[in-house]
């Protein structure tokens, strides 16, 4: 029997949230605990939350970030298995099922994730081949960009402990850095299965919210560099792709402005170059 804590970071996401909490309520494996953070909401999630039936672990905090109310949310349960679900996606009814059938017949895997439906105005996109999803050994394959959606994982807690939680320091791409700092470190269990649905084009999602996503990766990027966690091919592969994002991102400061990264992306390139 898994025993497993659903932990869903919120802000100002009263309208969105209710189908995330139905999508774990519903799932055909049962999850132990669900544990929603609301991260200084001001739009009626309290109330929302005390208006819902359902047996929800709700923890209030200050604005501080998405790696903070995860982070909460993770010290917060004694489940040893975490799923995490942003409160803008949902799951498939049969997530947990099949990700606990799977872990059940592959033991020495501590790392789960699955592939993904994205829809855009109530419309299926195609996800083009960079955002192709793979099981393995997959550190490199995670250098580009976020190659694992953070509602898709199912992590046994004591990963956390061997690798840290979710850097707070980061706005955003903190998932893309906690990935690279597990994959580094441990094989990942794929089910080639859309399980999870992502739902793009409000507002409120980081991707609009920050510019230049591309230094948040750099210096995640630089941090796994400086962690003396990586063999050989790997810290060759990490060098490689942050010397190809330290020049892409400095060329376009280039066209649009210099910015506050600028001399300090130039200082980390001409140091591993």
């Amino acid at each position: 029997m898994f025993k497993i804590a659903v932990i869903i970071p919120t802000y100002n996401r009263v309208k969105l949230l209710k189908r995330a909490i139905e999508s774990v309520v519903r799932q055909t494996y049962p999850a132990t605990e669900i544990i929603v953070i609301d991260d200084g909401s001001t739009d009626g999630t309290v109330q929302f939350i005390k208006d819902n039936n359902h047996k929800i672990n709700y923890l209030y905090q200050k604005n501080m970030g998405v790696s903070a109310a995860r982070n909460t949310g993770i010290k917060a349960t004694k489940c040893e298995w975490i799923c995490l679900l942003d409160s803008d996606d949902s799951w498939q009814l049969d997530k947990l099922e099949k990700q606990c059938d799977a872990l059940t017949e592959n033991p020495n895997h501590l790392f789960c994730h699955t592939n993904e439906i994205w829809y855009r105005n109530k419309k299926i996109l195609h996800q083009s081949k960079k955002h192709e999803k793979r099981g393995g050994y997959i550190f490199q394959d995670c250098l580009p960009l976020c190659a694992i959606s953070p509602s898709s994982v199912m992590i046994k807690k004591e990963i956390f402990s061997s690798v840290g939680l979710f850097d707070e320091n980061l706005p955003a791409c903190e998932d893309y850095d906690m990935w690279l700092r597990i994959c580094c470190r441990y094989q990942t269990l794929f089910l080639d299965e859309a399980l999870i649905n992502k739902f793009g084009g409000h507002d409120d999602q980081l991707s609009k919210k920050y510019w230049g996503m591309d230094r948040f990766r750099i210096i995640a990027l630089q941090k796994c560099i400086e962690s003396k966690m990586l063999d050989d091919s790997d810290l060759e592969a990490a060098i490689s792709m942050l010397l190809k994002k330290i020049t892409i991102f400095l060329k376009g400061a280039e066209k649009y402005g210099k910015n506050i990264y600028c001399e300090e992306f130039e200082a980390i390139a001409n140091y591993y170059d």
